[in-house]
């Protein structure tokens, strides 16, 4: 064996790399290349849990190990920064979320003749992968496949093409079908019963004109912060407990004591009702209408600390003078980054900035903003959500000395 053959790395779309630079799919560390393109499986490499795996989008990297899966996510976040020539990085190991403990996902239903296939698509294609088991839903989320796949069967419609929406709330599941239309009294009651029967939180149909109630006993809520806050049908909830607590979790210790802090692109308040305390009163603003309603309501009836704002902070960013009001800052925007938002915070007197991150090619442009107007990278914390996907999160702090 050359040295050259063996794999080193996994970059960032799931393959395998060696050091000269030749990709090789389904590679882990460890690994050995062939002339012929087959790989020599090394320690790293284990058996995929699941019997989709590849073919289902749903996941790229089932067959690395547990320690190969966290240098993965490690190594993404900490490459994006020297990438973008930040050094001296101090970074925690990663933490990964474990197996079927994913919250929320969207999956997709079609029909093929009489049958009804629902799950993930394929990686880069249209089709949908019919689901069989799952390793990273939560076990509440997948047991409603199979009662989902009949529901839809008994629909008739050979032309039938669904989204379906599912998040686990406080008071259990909370289903949206997209793309589905029910004419005619036995349509209705058919998904009455089907709510009824799996014992759904709430249920939900968008026909091409947003989502309408079918289904819902009482308010459906998610608790954020130790705060029910209502959920609105399709808002952003971070995708695992577990990883929202790992995020929140360093946020609250970075900021602990902090008088005043702004919560920027707030969504229903993940952080800001963390945040807020007897000591502490948070600024949570936010340009989705449903979510910013929902933190405000929740604060209010909660007799929270929060003062939530409705703002497009693309368009009108909190501006120096305003910042200057903060003793803190944190962030987490979305894939694109929050330039002309951080461009404000770079000029600004805060002394503690919290970016949380679900990109880290955005995070580092725009953590050379902050860098370049004073502040210093103190740590980050790179963290796996989305279990086996290439898709990578982050917390870090910014510090001004």
């Amino acid at each position: 064996m050359s040295e050259s053959d063996l794999i080193v790395r996994v970059a960032a779309k799931g393959e395998g790399a060696t050091a000269d630079g030749r990709y090789a799919a389904l590679a882990a560390p460890g690994d050995v290349l062939q002339a012929d393109g087959s790989l020599v499986h090394g320690p790293n490499h284990v058996d995929p849990p699941c019997r989709h795996f590849p073919a289902c989008g749903g996941c790229q990297l089932q067959h690395l190990s547990e320690n190969a899966l966290a240098e993965y996510v490690h190594d993404r976040v900490v490459g994006a920064a020297k990438g973008q020539g930040i050094a001296d990085v101090v970074a925690t190991a990663a933490h990964i979320s474990p197996p079927r403990s994913r919250r929320r996902a969207t999956l997709h239903a079609q029909a093929i003749g009489k049958r009804v296939v629902i799950g993930f698509r394929e990686q880069g294609s249209h089709k949908i992968v019919d689901m069989r088991e799952c390793h990273v839903l939560a076990p509440e989320l997948f047991a409603l496949v199979a009662p989902l796949r009949a529901l839809l069967e008994e629909w008739g419609d050979r032309k039938l093409a669904v989204d379906i929406e599912l998040a686990l709330a406080d008071q259990g599941v909370s289903v949206g079908l997209k793309g589905l239309t029910a004419e005619g009294l036995a349509k209705t009651e058919a998904l009455l019963d089907f709510a009824r029967a799996n014992s759904l939180a709430r249920l939900t149909m968008d026909s091409g004109y947003g989502a309408e109630g079918v289904w819902e006993p009482e308010p459906v809520t998610v608790t954020l912060g130790g705060t029910p806050v209502s959920l609105p049908p399709g808002a952003f909830l971070q995708a695992t407990a577990d990883g929202e607590a790992a995020l929140v979790g360093a946020a609250r210790e970075w900021l602990a004591g902090a008088p005043t802090v702004a919560d920027l692109f707030s969504g229903l308040g993940t952080f800001a009702f963390a945040l807020a305390g007897p000591k502490t009163k948070v600024l949570a603003a936010e340009a989705a209408r449903d979510a910013h309603l929902a933190c405000q309501a929740a604060a209010r009836m909660n007799g929270r600390p929060v003062h939530p704002l409705h703002r497009d902070l693309f368009r009108n960013p909190l501006r120096v003078e305003e910042l200057d009001r903060f003793a803190s800052v944190v962030l987490d925007p979305p894939r694109a980054g929050a330039e002309e938002q951080v461009e404000q915070i770079a000029l600004s007197k805060v002394a503690r900035v919290v970016y949380i991150s679900c990109n880290p090619a955005s995070w580092a442009r725009d953590a050379v903003k902050l860098i370049s107007g004073g502040y210093r990278l103190a740590e980050l914390r790179p963290v796996g959500q989305f279990r086996w996907s290439t898709h990578v999160e982050l917390a870090s702090l910014f510090v001004r000395d």
